[in-house]
């Protein structure tokens, strides 16, 4: 790979051996201490991936990433000392795309980075030419990765995005929530739903002409979501 993360850390070690970890990867990596350094990292170069810790002094890193939110759709992991599931559902509920609590495995750690980059980042060129996926009131794009709707055309994170399209793919076929997240996180179900239930609650805030009564995503009480087969 080649391509560039930014850490954003007040442990300086860690953001070191991070940095030479990512490097056996060909991933550059970039670190910084606060959430303000971070933010102004941002403004001057891109990145494919944003390492966010949740503990720092000043802008702690729920903040961070809001305010990262409000401009940006990059990739966004979290990383924290935190075990709690509140913290957990905030940042994803916030914007985060993936979480991982310290101490963590540093393999682990890279194999999340690189699965991210892969999957949601378009530094291998163009996408792969597909239509859209037309619905109605609203237009899904493989390429750029947004959808149009009646109040527009916006981007997706990445997990949001791949929760649609995989829900529209399999239109009017209940999806049970374990086949959600082994299709969108690319790992074994362990029965924690907090991931899906945040994406999809962002997701219907942004798509569902009343998010309160949903059109598209419908929840099927006990089991799972099914996309709308009458749209």
């Amino acid at each position: 790979m080649d391509c560039h993360i930014l850490i954003i850390d007040d442990d300086r070690d860690l953001c070191t051996l991070i940095k030479e970890c990512a490097a056996k990867e060909a991933i550059n990596a970039d670190y910084c201490q606060s959430g303000m350094a971070g933010l102004a990292m941002l403004e001057k170069k891109e990145y494919h991936l944003i390492l966010l810790d949740v503990m720092m002094p000043g802008l702690d890193g729920f903040q961070t990433l809001e305010k990262i939110r409000s401009k940006s759709n990059i990739p966004i992991l979290m990383l924290t000392s935190k075990d709690d599931t509140t913290s957990k559902i905030y940042g994803l509920r916030s914007g985060a795309d993936d979480y991982l609590t310290k101490p963590f495995n540093m393999e682990e750690l890279i194999a999340r980075i690189i699965s991210l980059i892969r999957r949601y980042t378009r530094f291998n060129g163009a996408g792969n030419g597909y239509r859209p996926l037309i619905y109605e009131g609203l237009s899904i794009d493989f390429d750029s990765r947004s959808v149009t709707t009646k109040n527009g055309t916006f981007d997706l994170p990445p997990k949001e995005f791949d929760v649609l399209l995989f829900c529209a793919k399999n239109q009017g076929r209940i999806l049970t929530k374990q086949q959600i997240y082994e299709e969108v996180w690319k790992e074994t179900y362990v029965y924690d739903d907090s991931n899906i239930m945040a994406i999809i609650s962002r997701l219907r805030k942004k798509i569902e002409p009343d998010p309160g009564a949903p059109f598209y995503i419908q929840t099927i009480k006990g089991i799972g979501y099914r996309f709308n087969k009458e749209v």
